[in-house]
């Protein structure tokens, strides 16, 4: 029931500011209990998605109120579908993150780390661009990235992510054999600047590889479905 509710709200179905169905009508459309509805309602509002306010009803809240970083939330979003906003906000938390993870990585790998991170770019670089090992090994390389940061929130932030990477990273795995090498060896070039300890380096070229990914799922949504162009990334966001 919250799924179902849920999904409707992230997809547009119970729009942001409107105010839900009443209960009898809820009841009768999804065919369960008071108890499961109210308590799929409570779940909701817990994540930040519903308000109840008396003498008007159950409200859905508007988005900047969601808990974005909730997995159930997050699942929902990939279900409604990955847009061109969707993309954006995914894209400036990564910048915000992971180039302060690449450079923390490059002072605090251990080997284990820098052996990871080689074997993910050795995956990438022996799967073709439209092999679906190819966007698995890239998932792993910046978990691993993630964990070799040696911070516990920057791990926890990969871990919530992780399923929207997944989509992301097959939307936007590379087409051709010049773009594949492009890809693998950018990647190479972030494991390099980790081993060789140069944290400026692992910064620029981690945010390379993001804004690159940015512009490749964008493609992606635009061939999928043609929209307005996608709001870019501002050039001066830095970790």
């Amino acid at each position: 029931m919250a799924r179902a509710l849920g999904t409707g709200i992230v997809g547009g179905c119970f729009p942001e500011g409107a105010v839900l169905p009443g209960e009898a009508v809820l009841l009768a459309r999804f065919g369960v209990s008071r108890t499961v509805l109210r308590e799929a309602v409570k779940t909701l509002s817990g994540k930040g998605m519903l308000e109840a306010r008396t003498r008007v009803g159950t409200r859905v809240r508007e988005r900047a109120a969601w808990n974005l970083f909730d997995r159930d939330v997050l699942a929902w979003s990939l279900d409604a579908g990955i847009d061109r906003r969707f993309l954006r906000d995914l894209a400036e938390i990564r910048l915000a993150i992971e180039p302060a993870a690449a450079a923390l990585a490059a002072e605090r790998r251990t080997d284990d780390d820098i052996a990871r991170l080689d074997s993910c770019v050795a995956a990438m670089r022996d799967a073709a661009g439209l092999d679906p090992a190819f966007a698995s090994a890239d998932l792993a390389f910046h978990l691993a990235l993630a964990d070799a940061s040696g911070n516990v929130f920057m791990h926890s932030v990969g871990a919530v992510t992780e399923a929207a990477l997944d989509v992301v990273f097959r939307m936007s795995r590379p087409t051709d054999p010049e773009a594949h090498e492009t890809s693998w060896r950018a990647h190479a070039a972030i494991a390099a600047a980790i081993r060789a300890g140069d944290p400026a380096a692992a910064a620029r070229t981690t945010e390379v590889v993001v804004r690159d990914g940015l512009r490749n799922g964008a493609a992606a949504v635009e061939a999928a479905s043609p929209r307005p162009t996608l709001v870019p990334v501002p050039r001066g966001a830095r970790p």
